[in-house]
Order: C-alpha cells, then sequence, then structure tokens
C-alpha cells in the first residue's frame, strides 16, 4: 500500500540508482533508499547560505544568549570570591580589562545624564509628586525627618527633592577635630598617598598625576618648587617639612543627602575641571575598573589649610553629569562636545583678590543632582591618624581624622 501511495504521489518523477543506493526526487528533495528500505534523512539541493540571508538572520538571540551566559559566568565568579571573603581567605580585585572599560565608556552615559538632568527639571503635577517621591524614598531608604521640609507636595520636580536641605541641628559640625566628612556616605578607603598612587579602594589604585593634572597651578598655591627637580610629584604637593600627603574617599549613594560641604576651614586659589566620562563609581564598579576616578568627569578644587596643601575633588558618574559649586557661576559641568584628555584652568586669586575663596568648616560649598564621590587629598604632619574603618556609614560634620 505504501508503494501504491508512493507511485501516486511521484507520477513520473525520474529516479536514480546506484549500486547499492536508490534516490528519488521528491517535491525538490532527494528521497534514499539504502539496503534496507527508505532511509529518515533528506537533503536538499538548496544553495548554500548566501551573503543576503546571513544578514536576514536575527542577531538579537545570540547576543542575549552570548550577553547572559557571561553574566551568570561573572555573577558566579562574585558569589564564589563572596564565600571565600567570608571564611576569611583574602580575594584579590577582578580589575576590567582595556576591552571591557573600552566596551563600557561606550555607552552614551553622557547623553543619558543630560536628558536624566532634564527629566528631573520637569514640573510634576501637585497629585503625583507624593507617590513618585514615596516610591523613590522606599526604594533608597531616604531619612525625610531630617529634611527642612518634609512636606513632599513642597518639591516641584525631582531636582529640588534631590537638593533638599537639611534642618540645622540635623548635622552638628564637630569642633574638637580638625578635619570632617564633607558629605553624608560611604567611605571606600583612607590613609597615606604612597608612591604616587591614591587607593579608590583596598587593592585598586589610581595615578596621583593623572587624577590632579600638571602641577601648572602651583602659582596660585604660592608654591614654589621646580618642576624639573627630580623630585615625585607626590613631592611637590607637600610644602612643609616632616609632613605626609593623606587621602580620603567619600561615596555618596542615591539616598543620600546631595549637597556637600567644606570639611576644613582653607582657602581655595584654583579650581580645574576634567571632563570625561560618566561611568558608575558605586563601589562594585570602583573595584573593578582601575583609575576610574580619573576616567569620569571631575572638579578638582585646589588650596590651603593651616597644614599646607589641601584639594577636594567631586567626580561625577553616571546621572551626576551636573556638579555645581555654589561660589564658581562659571563652571558648566557634561558638556555636549569635549576633547579627550583635555581640562580647563580658573584662578580665584586676581589682583583683586590675593587670598582666593576663603571657606569656613561645615560650610556649603556644592552638590550632585544624584550620588556620586569626593575625595579629598591633603598634606598634614605625620602624626594625623584617621578615626574610620573601610565601608562604614559617615554624615556630614563627623570628624575623619585628627592630630
Amino acid at each position: 500500500m505504501a508503494a501504491s501511495l508512493l507511485k501516486v504521489c511521484c507520477g513520473q518523477l525520474p529516479v536514480t540508482t546506484g549500486r547499492c543506493v536508490s534516490s528519488l526526487l521528491l517535491g525538490g528533495r532527494w528521497l534514499r533508499w539504502g539496503p534496507r528500505g527508505p532511509t529518515r534523512g533528506l537533503s536538499s539541493d538548496r544553495r548554500p547560505l548566501s551573503g543576503a540571508s546571513l544578514a536576514r538572520m536575527r542577531p538579537l538571540p545570540i547576543l542575549l544568549a552570548t550577553g547572559g551566559g557571561y553574566v551568570g559566568y561573572d555573577q558566579y565568579g562574585r558569589y564564589r570570591d563572596r564565600r571565600l571573603e567570608g571564611m576569611g581567605i583574602e580575594v584579590p580585585p577582578r580589575i576590567a580589562n582595556e576591552t571591557q572599560v573600552a566596551l563600557y565608556k561606550s555607552i552614551p552615559t553622557r547623553v543619558l545624564s543630560r536628558a536624566w538632568g532634564r527629566l528631573n527639571q520637569v514640573e510634576l503635577p501637585t497629585w503625583l509628586r507624593k507617590p513618585v517621591y514615596s516610591l523613590y524614598i522606599w526604594t533608597f531608604g531616604v531619612n525625610m525627618k531630617e529634611a527642612a521640609v518634609e512636606d513632599l507636595h513642597h518639591y516641584r520636580n525631582l531636582s529640588e527633592f534631590f537638593r533638599r536641605k537639611l534642618k540645622p541641628q540635623a548635622r552638628p559640625v564637630c569642633d574638637s577635630h580638625c578635619v570632617i566628612s564633607p558629605a553624608d556616605g560611604k567611605i571606600l578607603h583612607f590613609g597615606r598617598v604612597r608612591n604616587c598612587e591614591v587607593e579608590q579602594v583596598k587593592g585598586v589604585t589610581y595615578s596621583l598625576e593623572t587624577f590632579l593634572g600638571p602641577h601648572t597651578w602651583a602659582e596660585s598655591l604660592g608654591l614654589n618648587k621646580n618642576e624639573d627637580d627630580p623630585t615625585s610629584f607626590q613631592d611637590l604637593l607637600v610644602t612643609k617639612e616632616g609632613n605626609e600627603l593623606f587621602h580620603c574617599v567619600v561615596y555618596l549613594a542615591p539616598g543620600d543627602y546631595h549637597c556637600f560641604h567644606s570639611p576644613t576651614d582653607w582657602r581655595v586659589a584654583h579650581r580645574r575641571h576634567f571632563p570625561g566620562s560618566l561611568m558608575s563609581v558605586n563601589p562594585g564598579v570602583a573595584r573593578w575598573i582601575k583609575e576610574l576616578f580619573c576616567h569620569n568627569e571631575r572638579v578638582v578644587l585646589s588650596g590651603e589649610w593651616t597644614h599646607g596643601f589641601f584639594s577636594l575633588t567631586a567626580v561625577g558618574a553616571t546621572n551626576v553629569g551636573s556638579i555645581r559649586i555654589y561660589f564658581d557661576k562659571e563652571l558648566r559641568t557634561n558638556a555636549p562636545r569635549y576633547s579627550k584628555g583635555s581640562y580647563n584652568d580658573f584662578s580665584y586669586v586676581s589682583n583683586n583678590n590675593r587670598e582666593g575663596v576663603s571657606m569656613r568648616k561645615g560650610e556649603h560649598l556644592g552638590e550632585f543632582n544624584l550620588g556620586s564621590t569626593i575625595v579629598l587629598l591633603f598634606e598634614a604632619p605625620h602624626d594625623f591618624t584617621f578615626n574610620l574603618k573601610p565601608g562604614q556609614k559617615i554624615r556630614f560634620g563627623e570628624a575623619l581624622g585628627t592630630m
């Protein structure tokens, strides 16, 4: 019966025979017989895939599968590292290679940050403010009891909510210590600067000279050292004998108070603005990308305090392209175009103002649109000690260290 049905279906189609195998052309495909009857394999007479056929292939499933596999492998590695750390075994940081950094920097974070900034300026309807702000408060653990205005309907847009002021008694400034925390946040790292390298987190460093830029602003600070001397960049910053260079990194999370203040009594003589990338600066990325703070846009304020050189650097991040310094109306950050590796200098010292900008400890200095990072670099006597622990939470006004 099967043979009869095959004959009816095939009609007068040509049959090719061989010594051991016969084949029949059926519907554009060759049906093959072996010694034990017809085989199940069908061979097509279609041409091999051409360039046009390959172009019609959809890459999205392949990309999703590849990306999902990579993310899964990466998460497994992080889980393994956490287990080893839980057992008390020190795990070296997993540093990104140049390709990974280049791929990350190819993401248009500057454009996204400008779009986020415009979205923040959109005035919300009164009925929508409380639900939107309440969701943000719940997500990031914002303490609105410390805000000068607790009524959520008061904030017309997200920008006003992010820049909310605190009640005067919410952050008492420590008077007994010489340096205080300039902002609410988390201590990523602190200590002495050694061999012109600064640690952004434990085991991951960046170059002091790359971070601050060339030593051309010394005249604004009254430093008379000759750059041609065979001394390191670090030595050029230390102005007094017996002093050393110290650093402290404070990370501001999205739920933290977004303004920053003067950490001590000092005078600001110079500002250097580095346009750059806007990669995330959260602790996980800081452990992954070497010299992260040197890649990102930042504003370096340099000056002097009672013990010598002092600087505060506000580092931008994803959705934090806008860095505002209250006394500097000329500063413009996250511009649409910039030259790679460029920087802009501005001196606050002039013929009419030989002292620069004097700042008192705890005085309002500037603000971010969202969480970011503050880096302090300063000269102090060798007996200066930090009263901190890595990873601890700190609030503006609390002591960083003392002598």
